[in-house]
């Protein structure tokens, strides 16, 4: 059983929206942050967003103010909302998360912007 769950890839037009979604299974217990990245063919894998259980958010450059990310209390789920989505968002989206028995890391979920 994959210990983190990804789910909410796909194609999206220009300028559209999606919400990605990331759910940790009840075995990864103390977490203490949970975000994103994304690697796209040809570029190195890219910080996207990461929230900590105490509510404080990072964004990267490329990112900020069209990405939103969020969790819920206890900690075990995260989201990214994605708006005004761009051609170069492609991208396979990995969800990680920070807990006391060190950094998890998600399969990725493909995400597609088309014109």
């Amino acid at each position: 059983q994959a210990q983190l769950v990804e789910s909410g890839g796909g194609l999206v037009q220009a300028g559209g929206s999606l919400r990605l979604s990331c759910a940790a299974s009840r075995t990864v217990a103390g977490i203490s942050a949970m975000g994103w990245y994304r690697q796209a063919p040809g570029k190195e894998r890219e910080f996207v967003a990461y929230i900590r259980a105490g509510g404080t958010t990072n964004y990267g450059d490329s990112v900020k103010g069209r990405f939103t990310i969020s969790t819920n209390k206890p900690m075990n789920t995260v989201y990214l909302q994605m708006s005004s989505l761009e051609l170069d968002d492609t991208a396979v989206y990995v969800c990680s998360v920070w807990r006391a028995g060190g950094q998890l890391w998600g399969q990725g979920t493909q995400v597609t912007v088309s014109r």
